[in-house]
């Protein structure tokens, strides 16, 4: 039997949503915004110089049809994507009202959020006593610190002394709905930090915040701190079934890469490999080696978004860019005749925007395995019903295939 291998590229979005008014940084519309274009026309004019050189290389992206997707999402250029596509390419809009990650991974996965979601305000204190003090009741401490929209490596390095000297757990969230708590792995301890945010996900999760997030650190207040690999969501169940249940159902092996599995709280899924994304790579690589006949592999890599989005840093996404090309042109050469892999995302987050949030955004629909051509602008949900229909399995939900 084939089988699928979906892989979304966290926030590479290619502009040209066109409800992208309805959404902000700040201030600023996203109307406009681009991340893949923005980032290769920054690379072309020389402004994305740190750790690499040059106008943007993505050979094995752009053959599938990045460039050629990127230009039917907004008709923006895009210096350096210009070949001529051999693979099945497109474009795919999100209905969901939302630019976060579990709007478009269950959305993708043939589930529109049928609700709208809780977003906190932009002030301090950014959450209500009531909530405040259910988050210290969960730590065991007297206060938190923090209560505001920030970034998280910064409120770390702002706060992250008087939080080794009280003990109280720092709370802040961002214009994605969700409350994050950052603690020190080993003066707070990693245990308590995820049991803290396990106790606190139910009452969130109520209020239709979708994620509860375990952002643990390491380090001195001397030396400084940094963020580690041991973060955990805890992410709101979806309310209906999704690809990876009807892979499940239908008797089929679900492998999760990543984030996957937090963003679906492991609904439908068989296996979790996580880590940094050079070892969701190798994950996804041995995958390709040994996923069982009609198996669904499905990852996330997450440091476009989480390293280089949010920190508007351009030159590190083009980088990051340039390496996931690299390695993923390995991969592809080794799938077998009749797998699919199909390449996406999630959402934007152009480095060259305003403000730090994502930005609302059609995403590549790149296929290897399946031939050439152009599938046009198509939904996310109809990415679950094509990949549904590759395996042969029932689908559910408003996708259709387009395969």
């Amino acid at each position: 039997m084939s089988r699928a291998f979906l892989v979304v590229m966290d926030s590479v979005g290619i502009g040209g949503a066109q409800d992208a008014g309805q959404f902000f940084n700040g201030t600023t519309p996203d109307t406009g915004a681009n991340t893949v274009a923005h980032i290769a026309q920054a690379c072309a004019e020389g402004r994305a110089e740190a750790g690499r050189s040059g106008p943007l290389h993505l050979p094995n992206l752009d053959a599938l049809g990045l460039g050629a997707a990127t230009r039917l999402a907004s008709g923006a250029p895009t210096p350096g994507l210009d070949a001529e596509p051999t693979g099945l390419w497109g474009c795919a809009r999100e209905y969901s009202p939302g630019k976060d990650t579990p709007s478009g991974h269950w959305e993708l996965a043939g589930l529109p959020v049928p609700w709208d979601w809780h977003y906190f305000p932009d002030t301090t204190p950014a959450f209500s006593a009531e909530l405040s003090s259910a988050a210290a009741q969960a730590a065991g401490t007297e206060d938190i610190l923090g209560n505001c929209h920030a970034s998280g490596t910064t409120i770390i390095a702002d706060l992250g002394a008087e939080h080794m000297r009280s003990g109280w757990p720092i709370c802040y969230t961002s214009a994605d709905s969700v409350f994050q708590i950052a603690a020190h792995e080993e003066s707070f301890g990693l245990d308590r930090l995820l049991d803290m945010c396990r106790a606190l996900a139910p009452r969130l999760h109520e209020m239709k915040v979708g994620r509860v997030i375990a952002r643990p650190f390491v380090g001195t207040p001397e030396l400084g701190f940094t963020r580690t690999n041991n973060r955990k969501d805890f992410a709101i169940l979806p309310p209906a079934p999704v690809l990876t249940n009807w892979a499940q159902d239908a008797g089929r092996h679900v492998h999760a890469v990543g984030k996957i599995g937090d963003i679906f709280s492991m609904q439908g899924i068989d296996t979790l490999r996580k880590g940094s994304d050079a070892d969701l790579m190798c994950h996804l690589s041995d995958l390709v080696d040994e996923a069982e006949d009609g198996s669904l592999t499905f990852a996330n890599f997450v440091e476009f978004d989480s390293l280089y989005g949010h920190r508007r840093d351009i030159s590190g996404y083009a980088s990051a860019l340039e390496w996931f090309d690299r390695e993923i042109g390995m991969i592809l050469q080794k799938l077998r005749p009749g797998d699919l892999m199909l390449l996406t995302a999630d959402h934007g987050n152009d480095p060259s925007w305003s403000g730090t949030d994502h930005t609302r955004e059609q995403v590549p629909v790149l296929i290897a395995g399946q031939g050439s051509g152009e599938i046009g602008q198509v939904n996310f949900a109809d990415v679950a019903a094509s990949i549904a229909h590759h395996l042969n399995i029932p689908a559910q939900g408003p996708g259709r295939t387009f395969i």
